[in-house]
């Protein structure tokens, strides 16, 4: 749902902006950030996958498969952006499709969060609820994952290289001010 804050400029969002990139590259929590200082609404592609099917990803994963995940992933996706400009994050692999690519394409932007391989395992190594991470040596399997996927993300129309170091609300100027660069996606009202 769409946050309400009372300082710093109004902004009007002309297409939904999708956060695409690795799993720990901070989609959500930058997402919803974003769409607060936006004052639009915030989606995350996995919960709402998760609430239509009344699952985990990772239980949709272990009962149904990759492949059907993926198949939920693409409707959701599409479903959320034909709505209003909102802020969508997907989940890792939603812009590995090249239909999903093409409607973000058509429909939205896509915004990778570019994030180092260090900086991603550093997020991502305590938590269990990854399920591509479930292998005998989790960083290895994300090293892999990293370098496959890193020249899909790299089609996206928008990136913002992630700085370890940097704060929620230090990516999220940064996030804007990307967006504010590019032509009929946002404006300063």
């Amino acid at each position: 749902m769409g946050a309400q804050m009372t300082d710093g400029p109004t902004y009007r969002l002309h297409r939904t902006v999708v956060l695409v990139g690795m799993m720990g590259s901070g989609k959500t929590a930058i997402g919803r950030a974003l769409a607060a200082r936006l004052r639009v609404d915030f989606v995350d592609s996995d919960s709402a996958i998760e609430e239509a099917a009344t699952q985990s990803i990772a239980e949709i994963f272990e009962r149904d498969g990759e492949a059907f995940f993926r198949k939920r992933e693409a409707e959701v996706l599409r479903r959320l952006l034909s709505g209003p400009p909102s802020v969508v994050s997907t989940g890792g692999g939603a812009f590995l499709s090249e239909a999903n690519r093409d409607a973000i394409a058509e429909m939205g932007i896509a915004l990778w969060l570019d994030a180092d391989l260090e900086t991603l395992w550093s997020r991502v190594r305590h938590k269990d609820t990854r399920p591509l991470l479930r292998t005998p040596d989790p960083k290895a399997t994300l090293s892999e994952i990293f370098d496959l996927r890193q020249p899909v993300y790299a089609k996206a129309g928008l990136r913002l290289k992630i700085r370890h170091e940097a704060s929620i609300e230090d990516t999220t100027s940064s996030a804007l001010d990307v967006l504010q660069s590019y032509p009929n996606i946002l404006e300063t009202c």
